[in-house]
């Protein structure tokens, strides 16, 4: 059960600062920021993270990153998402996946609703798909250190110890106080040592 929490917290589902619409109707009052300054904002965060050795600092930062992966500059595609995350956390993935779907249709560009749909697929069991969303979120993402998280999750558990390691590692290089992924390299490198890789 603590991994599977650990996953989702490392995945964005779960998160101690979670959007709520109370947030949101805050963040309308504010002037809408245009793409490039987003996107400016969002490299600047990056690099603020990669920079910070404080592991507090570090999860501060990480959470206006997710909060901003989260925003998806579409009322009715962040409804989805709440309505989503809210079937996920009573354990009703088959109406999660529902919204997502929708969300990843109407709205293909948006990273989080394929790594939340990718989160959905994980609890389901279904790795395939899981990895597939995984892929499109990467792609969409390069940076989205919590679907490599996810990813190193799933390769782990398939027994892809090297793989593993390696999404733990990229994920690192994005966010190097990530506890989880901290703890997961450290664990595959001492058991592929011990396997003489």
């Amino acid at each position: 059960m603590r991994s599977v929490l650990l996953l989702l917290v490392g995945l964005g589902v779960v998160a101690p600062t979670l959007p709520s619409f109370s947030q949101s109707s805050a963040a309308a009052v504010a002037p809408a920021m245009t793409r490039s300054e987003k996107a400016a904002a969002l490299d600047k965060l990056f690099e603020e993270l990669r920079r910070e050795r404080k592991e507090m600092a570090a999860e501060r930062i990480a959470s206006r990153i997710r909060e901003n992966w989260f925003d998806s500059g579409s009322a009715s595609i962040d409804a989805m998402m709440q309505w989503s995350q809210e079937a996920i956390e009573a354990k009703k993935y088959g109406v999660a996946l529902d919204f997502l779907d929708r969300v990843t249709v109407l709205q293909p560009d948006y990273a989080e609703g394929w790594n939340r749909r990718a989160t959905v697929h994980f609890l389901m069991n279904n790795y395939r798909k899981s990895m597939a969303d995984i892929d499109r979120t990467l792609r969409l993402e390069p940076r989205h250190f919590g679907a490599l998280s996810g990813m190193g999750s799933i390769l782990k558990q398939s027994g892809r110890k090297e793989l593993a390691l390696d999404a733990y590692e990229r994920a690192l290089s994005i966010y190097p106080m990530m506890r989880n992924a901290q703890k997961e390299v450290a664990e595959l490198s001492e058991e592929l040592a011990g396997e003489g890789i």
